[in-house]
């Protein structure tokens, strides 16, 4: 470990520990970010980064850690280099349900067969490899600082700064520990783009449900949510995910498979968003945010960095 002392510690470098370091280290702190894993062999770089739209109501703590994250996204857009972009498409179900405000319905003729409503928006698409790499570039601009560390306990970290993040994801649950995070497998199908630039969502999301989502030059399929800790990709399952999504938009039939990805996201009955006193250090736990991490991302790291600088109180 490197002699300087940091005034802030971030564990993990996934989605929620980068944007945490960002907004500490901008803020002019010296901020060392603790990570076993770099971040391209995170979960957050298999995930599907569709952002929004933001239903929970706005006196929810979800739904104003939605917004900041919303706004901050559709913000990057703008900006090279970043990752995201703004991408028009539907989400539809199978069962009619309420209209959604602010959002376009779809009229009967756009809907696949088999669905009963749907809705058209146009949000923040976000490819987490060139993202995690922006976030990263922006951490170091601000003087922020990468290590990777094999930690035992969050104790250890009380003597390296008083001010600590817990951001360790799925980690948590040894790390601090807390057996209520439990890993929620998904899997993706990587596919050539055969012209699409429309996104499509299923809602809502259950074990097994069709997604499709289009970059320049591929289209991830999903998407599953099951309780498992295997990261290994299932063939069988790859073939479902294709069927769901070729039932919608049947132009994906012919596309090369490119490959397969499998996340495992970091459940929890909720967020833990908290302080804690860690021997003589002020700690901030920011994990269990299940499949939500990037849409949750900006909203939740605010409020981590008020938390740890004393600008914040937690939410109830």
């Amino acid at each position: 470990m490197a002699d300087v002392r940091a005034d802030v510690v971030v564990v993990g470098a996934g989605v929620i520990g980068l944007t945490v370091g960002v907004c500490i280290a901008e803020q002019g702190l010296r901020v060392l970010l603790c990570t076993r894993s770099d971040p391209s062999a995170t979960t957050s770089s298999v995930a599907t980064a569709m952002i929004g739209p933001g239903l929970a109501p706005g006196y929810d703590p979800t739904g104003v850690r939605e917004r900041a994250s919303i706004e901050e996204f559709t913000a990057l857009a703008d900006v090279d280099g970043t990752g995201v972009a703004m991408r028009r498409g539907r989400l539809a179900a199978r069962q009619p349900g309420p209209s959604l405000p602010g959002l376009e319905p779809c009229r009967p003729q756009e809907l696949p067969d088999g669905f009963a409503t749907g809705f058209w928006a146009t949000l923040p698409l976000v490819d987490m490899a060139l993202y995690l790499d922006y976030l990263v570039r922006r951490l170091h601009a601000a003087g922020g600082r990468i290590e990777h560390r094999e930690l035992t306990s969050l104790r250890e970290l009380a003597t390296l700064a008083p001010l600590v993040a817990n951001c360790a994801g799925l980690g948590a649950r040894e790390l601090v520990p807390d057996e209520t995070v439990r890993p929620l497998r998904g899997q993706h199908v990587i596919i050539d783009n055969p012209g699409l630039d429309e996104f499509f969502i299923e809602a809502p999301f259950g074990p097994a449900w069709a997604g499709y989502f289009p970059y320049p030059d591929h289209v991830v399929l999903g998407g599953t949510a099951v309780d498992a800790d295997n990261a290994e990709p299932d063939l069988a399952v790859a073939d479902q995910i294709r069927q769901r999504c070729i039932e919608v938009e049947p132009r994906l039939r012919h596309a090369r498979v490119r490959g397969h990805q499998v996340g495992l996201r970091p459940m929890r009955p909720s967020v833990r968003l908290e302080v804690e006193e860690l021997d003589g250090a002020r700690c901030v736990h920011n994990y269990g945010h299940g499949g939500s991490g990037v849409t949750l991302s900006w909203g939740c790291a605010r409020e981590t960095a008020a938390l740890l600088t004393g600008q914040g109180t937690e939410r109830t």
